[in-house]
């Protein structure tokens, strides 16, 4: 069988037998699915076809090391044919595990000293918000139960995680979601003291923000915010949680996001990039002083866990992951790297009339499209899906967001990316927003 009839093949198998993720079913059931990548490279995919592509994405937020990395698949391959899974269940424990979570207490901010281990970054969230009200039920506070997150937030999407997640569209897929959670404005302290006003604080048992919000548009926070939230929470006596699943490891130039505003978290969930991708992983840290009072106040056993938390495998491809990452420089290099990327991004703004404000910190940034650079004016319906469609044409991957009126690009490549594959990136964004903006009719 050749190439054509065997994509051929795979993509009709594909219509019919795999439902995807986070995808237009109609728009598969019309065309299949739109790239079959066979092969990773540094910051390239391949697809079936031949057609090599800039991962602008990494993928998911996450291949932070790169592709085509072999040294992980190496320690892959060891540590299965040595022990390949086994519970942690019972107190029953492994190397790996034993040894990913010292070394996350190492790296982590503050007083972070215990990992929770899950798949993922959804389980993470959720396993964060029933640590926190289980805290509070230790402490003779069971009332504390609501979780306060933020407008344009995104925290994953199993139950609690979508109940949690501020972009409304992700709530409403659903006819219901989980009680007790609740939003403020983004980056508006007032708004979330007029929330703990409104509810109660003797009834909230955690505030849960992301140091970078993500998939919500890539929105950084503005100065002085995250000291403001610790100190509200302290006030209140509610936990502070940060969502690290997408800035953790390198993303935005420090090992975790949430170092940029010299705060440190009560939990901190994280996943991604503590693997890059190559193994699910994911996972709630807690403070010391948590960990303590959990162990004080804890007689029986801890009802939670997931059947592959501290899965071997897993966590030995996370230390390899977390290696390379130190021993290459990589999250110096996505400081110095976004800063590159931000000039980039700079000349397109003043080469092209539909580019507003771009932004990045580390290697997450954003390009946001206006009809209006004066006025801050949008398109009556969003151009950033025609975007991402012409820039694929021309061998690059990036995201759109459109929730709430949004008409954004959003951006997370490798940290191994060069000077000259950004230059690579930029070439093709320049020529997408030439192909489009002719497109455009100007009222």
């Amino acid at each position: 069988m050749n190439n054509e009839n065997t994509v051929q093949e795979l993509m009709e198998l594909d219509k019919k037998h795999f439902l995807h993720p986070t995808s237009p079913i109609s728009q598969q059931q019309e065309n299949g699915a739109s790239f079959i990548f066979t092969e990773g490279q540094g910051i390239y995919l391949t697809e079936m076809n031949g057609q090599k592509l800039i991962d602008g994405m990494s993928s998911l937020w996450n291949v932070n090391i790169g592709h085509g990395r072999e040294e992980l698949g190496e320690v892959a391959a060891a540590q299965m044919k040595k022990l390949a899974f086994s519970s942690c269940f019972a107190t029953f424990s492994n190397e790996p595990a034993i040894r990913l979570a010292a070394k996350l207490a190492e790296i982590a901010p503050g007083n972070l000293s215990a990992t929770f281990f899950t798949s993922g970054g959804s389980e993470a969230n959720d396993t964060a918000y029933k640590l926190a009200r289980h805290y509070w039920i230790l402490k003779g506070q069971p009332n504390r139960q609501k979780i306060i997150s933020r407008t344009k937030s995104y925290h994953g999407v199993s139950m609690g995680a979508t109940s949690a997640t501020g972009l409304k569209p992700f709530r409403d897929f659903n006819t219901s979601i989980a009680p007790d959670f609740h939003y403020a404005e983004n980056f508006s302290t007032d708004s979330l003291l007029e929330v703990i006003e409104r509810e109660g604080a003797d009834t909230i048992a955690a505030f849960i923000a992301e140091p970078v919000q993500g998939a919500g548009g890539v929105h950084i926070a503005p100065e002085g915010y995250f000291k403001a939230v610790r100190r509200i929470c302290d006030e209140h006596g509610i936990l502070f949680i940060t969502d690290e699943v997408i800035t953790g490891f390198g993303r935005t130039g420090t090992y975790f996001g949430i170092e940029h505003y010299d705060v440190v978290p009560d939990m901190m969930c994280f996943a991604k990039g503590v693997t890059s991708g190559y193994a699910q992983l994911g996972g709630v840290m807690i403070s010391e002083t948590l960990h303590n009072e959990f162990a004080e106040l804890s007689k029986g056993t801890l009802l939670h866990g997931y059947t592959y938390s501290g899965h071997p495998m897993a966590c030995a491809v996370a230390l390899k992951n977390l290696e390379i990452i130190e021993k290459e420089n990589l999250i110096a290099n996505s400081k110095q790297m976004g800063e590159v990327l931000l000039e980039g991004f700079k000349k397109l703004q003043q080469q092209h009339d539909i580019i507003g404000e771009v932004r990045t910190l580390g290697l997450i940034g954003a390009i946001e499209v206006v009809k209006d650079k004066q006025t801050n004016e949008r398109f009556e319906s969003p151009i950033v899906p025609q975007l991402v469609s012409e820039a694929a044409k021309r061998g690059l991957i990036f995201r759109s967001v459109v929730f709430d009126g949004q008409d954004t690009l959003v951006f997370a490549p490798p940290l191994v990316i060069t000077p000259s594959e950004i230059d690579e990136m930029v070439n093709i964004l320049d020529e997408t927003f030439t192909a489009v903006g002719k497109n455009l009719v100007k009222v």
